[in-house]
């Protein structure tokens, strides 16, 4: 399968309950390539609420999604990968929780994220000589959001604003939503998902993801954090 762009993320263990709940409630596994039956839950609809997150699959952003740089191979990009993660141990907080964040829910870490902010910072870094270039109109699209000085800066240099100290890890489980819609839809996943969240939480390796043509994103390999 050929790709159109790469993304370096946090992909949850496939067996852990409540990553096959989350791989559900977001209705596709970007581990199999396939797409994942929604839970039916009286009152929400579930696929409405996933429908923007849906194809990235059920992850946290450490590397956001990139072309391929002209000259560079895929080959070359997991070599790196594998030299990446090898050279930082695994990561344990102390676990998730459900959280807001601006209009949308996700899974946040509990507890110190100093190191898991130094791996994502070495993502960035490291494996930007994999990235070509963001368009003109990608970055116009991305200043019309609005962005601070920083967010800017890291736009111009790395891509992404919402990279290095203006980093947040989470794991995307909704769309945006209005108020109503997002009080139900938290108290839903507290009842369902809350449950099997894990205690303590660990990281213990990173996936490099392809988007495909049809715009859905497949786990291509996972490297263990070794070092």
């Amino acid at each position: 399968m050929t790709f159109t762009r790469y993304a370096i993320y946090f992909a949850p263990p496939a067996d852990a309950d409540w990553t096959k709940f989350a791989t559900n409630w977001l209705g596709w596994d970007m581990e199999t390539g396939s797409e994942a039956a929604h839970p039916v839950i009286d009152g929400i609809d579930v696929a409405s609420v996933t429908e923007t997150p849906r194809k990235y699959g059920l992850h946290a952003t450490m590397k956001p999604p990139f072309r391929l740089y002209q000259g560079r191979s895929v080959t070359q990009l997991q070599d790196a990968c594998a030299q990446l993660a090898a050279s930082y141990a695994p990561i344990s907080l102390d676990g998730l929780e459900i959280a807001r964040l601006g209009r949308f829910l996700a899974l946040r870490p509990h507890g110190n994220t100093g190191q898991l902010g130094e791996l994502a910072a070495a993502c960035v870094r490291d494996l930007d000589r994999f990235r070509a270039p963001a368009t003109e109109d990608e970055l116009a699209r991305r200043r019309a959001a609005g962005l601070s000085m920083e967010q800017d800066a890291n736009l111009t240099n790395w891509g992404y604003p919402y990279v290095l100290d203006s980093f947040r890890f989470h794991i995307t489980l909704s769309g945006k939503l209005d108020k109503p819609t997002l009080s139900s839809v938290q108290a839903t996943l507290e009842t369902h998902l809350g449950p099997l969240l894990p205690t303590p939480f660990r990281i213990n390796d990173l996936a490099l993801t392809g988007e495909a043509d049809d715009g859905r994103f497949h786990l291509i390999h996972r490297y263990a954090l070794s070092g």
